[in-house]
């Protein structure tokens, strides 16, 4: 067909000619509707905010380098900090009980452990761990079931309280990040998540935290607080949650949730319990999640099956996970992993059991964290340098 200058196709022998008015009709509908536009306008936008913040990433990271920076991660009974490098190695340590569920004396305790490591290391940034919610700022904890923490500015607060002490402020930022987070960045940059780029990790501890990387970044989702995994309902109804709601996952496979039936076999003088009994000094109120597992290490029969039920539990949540997200690997992480095949392998089990189109696609990696305890304090550390 050929083509005149400007004027579109040309019509073929014995077409009408369309008029003018035609023409205009016909290039008015060729233009987006009005919601069209709008949701291209949004598109671009985001993607100006996108381009933007990788800029400002780019900048920080250049501002603050690759110097040494102190890591915290507050957990419900300790706060661990340490001095970390750039290739995630811990050169300096310290660590404190978790002083109370007030949020000004863990944050007179951050200050003293931020002091007490800055005094002997040239330090550029400081990250903060905190288990709940974090804002898109990363300044503020909005909300934290364990800590009892609600709307509390914590990065400004130590800030302070690190200039009463020192005189001075400590590096060129300070970041407050989620504790989960934390530890996801880390094992993806240093450890079992290191070269995927779909990476899920998951924490076990007291509670259930999460994260996603996608390619690079964290998805804190639009108001930072992504990743709460551990209060998805899997139960309706089902046992009372620290955060309010019925039936969270984190009730059927965390610490506590180990503990917990661990001393519901002990306080029911079960001729199985005697090794729970025997790890708690006799108390069936002080059978905890950490002595659960080391008598079903060591091979106890009761705390084996606790243990396994919990991993059957993980598994049912890694499922409906993988349904959502699809990623290549799922990183287990937390005291609870300690339990090492004896949880994952009832997971994987479980997991292939319930998940979504089972034997018709790939099956994503589950795996145990490598760095254990340092990956919160060290992925801190890593992001306040500007990472993430």
């Amino acid at each position: 067909m050929i083509t005149g200058a400007g004027d579109g196709p040309r019509p073929r022998r014995g077409e009408a000619v369309p008029t003018p008015a035609e023409r205009r009709r016909a290039a008015r509908s060729r233009q987006p509707l009005f919601g069209e536009r709008a949701e291209v306008d949004e598109v671009r936008r985001l993607r100006r905010l996108q381009a933007g913040e990788r800029l400002r990433r780019q900048a920080r990271r250049a501002m603050i380098g690759d110097g040494l920076a102190i890591g915290i991660d507050i957990g419900g009974t300790k706060v661990a900090a340490g001095v970390v490098d750039a290739q995630g190695r811990v050169v300096a340590r310290a660590r404190r009980d978790t002083p109370t569920r007030s949020p000004q004396a863990v944050e007179d305790l951050i200050a003293e452990l931020v002091a007490e490591l800055s005094a002997h290391h040239d330090v550029v940034s400081v990250g903060i761990g905190a288990a709940g919610f974090v804002d898109a700022t990363r300044s503020t904890v909005v909300f934290s079931p364990h800590l009892a923490w609600r709307d509390e500015p914590l990065r400004e607060a130590v800030e302070m309280r690190v200039r009463a002490r020192l005189g001075r402020r400590v590096g060129r930022r300070t970041l407050v990040e989620n504790d989960a987070n934390a530890a996801a960045w880390a094992e993806y940059r240093f450890g079992a998540g290191r070269g995927e780029p779909r990476l899920v990790v998951i924490t076990l501890g007291t509670g259930i935290g999460g994260a996603v990387v996608n390619d690079g970044r964290l998805q804190r989702g639009r108001h930072g607080i992504a990743g709460e995994f551990g209060h998805m309902v899997l139960v309706p109804g089902g046992r009372r949650c620290e955060c309010g709601g019925r039936g969270c996952w984190e009730q059927y496979a965390s610490g506590n949730s180990i503990g917990r039936d661990g001393r519901e076999l002990a306080r029911g003088g079960s001729p199985f319990a005697h090794a729970l009994l025997a790890g708690a000094g006799g108390d069936p109120e002080a059978v905890r999640g950490p002595v659960v597992t080391a008598a079903a290490l060591a091979g106890d029969p009761a705390a084996v099956e606790v243990v396994e039920d919990t991993g059957r539990w993980l598994g049912t949540g890694i499922a409906n996970l993988a349904a959502a997200l699809d990623p290549g690997t799922f990183v287990i992480g937390g005291g609870v992993s300690d339990a090492g095949e004896l949880l994952l392998g009832p997971a994987r089990e479980e997991f292939r059991r319930t998940l979504t189109g089972r034997g018709h696609r790939p099956e994503a990696r589950i795996v145990r964290a490598r760095l254990g305890p340092d990956a919160g304090l060290v992925g801190a550390a890593d992001l306040s340098r500007g990472w993430g």
